[in-house]
């Protein structure tokens, strides 16, 4: 401080920013979202992408339970074939259906609603640019 000058002023701070780095694009690409608004080739691939995966996890829990719930009548004449008997007993038909079945289509509904949503999740992600 020198005697004829007053105080000495701190320099005022400014803060620069800019555009964040996920809201930049390369210029001439326009958001996935005005592909897909605007049903161009692009955007038509990135729903056909969507809905092919969408497809593929609903072929793979069908195709499961087609398994589960087809091999049901070897699975009932089994006791048949070792007994003789004409029919399976009640107790294991109500048994196999109970324990067997019910969970078994419950878990692979579970299983196909989270693949499902995170399909969409994934395909958000995409056409919003995170």
């Amino acid at each position: 401080m020198s005697a004829g000058h007053g105080p000495a002023r701190r320099p005022r701070r400014e803060t620069v920013t800019g555009v964040p780095r996920s809201a930049r694009r390369p210029p001439g690409h326009p958001p996935a979202r005005f592909e897909i608004s605007e049903q161009t080739t692009l955007g038509h691939t990135y729903v056909r992408s969507l809905m092919r995966s969408q497809l593929r996890a609903a072929l793979t829990a069908l195709g499961a339970l087609a398994l589960l719930v087809g091999s049901l009548p070897l699975l009932f004449a089994l006791p048949a074939a070792v007994d003789g008997a004409a029919l399976a007993p009640a107790p294991f038909v109500w048994a196999a259906l109970g324990a067997g079945v019910y969970p078994v289509m419950w878990v692979t509904a579970r299983w196909y609603v989270r693949r499902a949503e995170r399909n969409e999740r994934d395909f958000t992600g995409l056409v919003e640019g995170r």
